[in-house]
């Protein structure tokens, strides 16, 4: 700086160091807390009304999902929000160091900002006015839990369900009061006797007769008789 005179009215003007030009915005502080980051953009050639239109279908999502959604919205306010949206995550994990997969916009807000008038020459000498209107996007996000993920469900084959489905027990069915008091009391049934073959044949044998001594000779072990050759022979022996 050149040396004034001392009865120059500059000469009492100090120049500021340089650390404080570089340091004024650290100086100033930040104006939100210390979990979030925010981001502006102004003058954003869109009507407020359509820009309000987009931002309140993401606000209180997480970042990460409203930006999976603004690429979906065929709006042009669509790309503006994203691009704030994506300037605000940037600011909180390179500036503060916060996690990028638990942000969640906590605050989106549009301001209108100046209108720029425009003439539109009609009959008789008349002019309309023309009003074309900015914006002001400000979208503050901040580090919360992470997202809650949905369990997966079990992938089985219809094969397999079949397959459980036979192998699951069959319910047996209910009784009632009276069903069981009906059984209760029901009369025993007569057990059946089944007789063996040897019993059946020594029954149907005859118990007297000049035949009858000789029948224990001529009986297997069952008890059934047994023929003689003279019984088994054919008709032409006999002839």
């Amino acid at each position: 700086m050149a040396n004034l005179p001392s009865n120059s009215p500059s000469a009492d003007i100090v120049e500021r160091p340089r650390s404080h030009r570089e340091n004024r915005k650290k100086d100033r502080g930040r104006k939100v807390e210390d979990n979030q980051a925010q981001a502006i953009a102004k003058f954003i050639r869109v009507q407020p009304r359509k820009v309000r239109l987009v931002i309140d279908e993401i606000r209180g999502r997480y970042a990460e999902e409203a930006l999976n959604f603004l690429r979906f919205i065929p709006n042009r306010a669509a790309g503006y929000i994203s691009k704030v949206l994506s300037s605000a995550v940037a600011n909180a994990a390179n500036n503060h160091g916060l996690e990028p997969q638990n942000l969640k916009l906590i605050e989106a807000r549009v301001d209108e900002g100046p209108r720029q008038k425009r003439v539109q020459p009609r009959a008789q000498g008349r002019a309309y006015r023309i009003l074309k209107r900015t914006s002001h996007i400000t979208i503050i996000v901040q580090e919360v839990e992470p997202k809650p993920r949905k369990p997966k469900k079990p992938t089985a084959s219809r094969a397999q369900a079949a397959r459980a489905a036979k192998q699951a027990p069959t319910p047996k069915p209910r009784t009632t009061p009276a069903e069981v008091e009906e059984t209760t009391t029901a009369a025993p049934v007569a057990e059946e006797v089944t007789q063996t073959p040897a019993a059946t044949i020594q029954a149907t044998l005859p118990t007297e007769g000049p035949h009858v001594a000789n029948t224990a000779d001529k009986t297997d072990e069952i008890g059934a008789p047994i023929a003689t050759d003279a019984e088994t022979g054919t008709d032409a022996d006999k002839a």
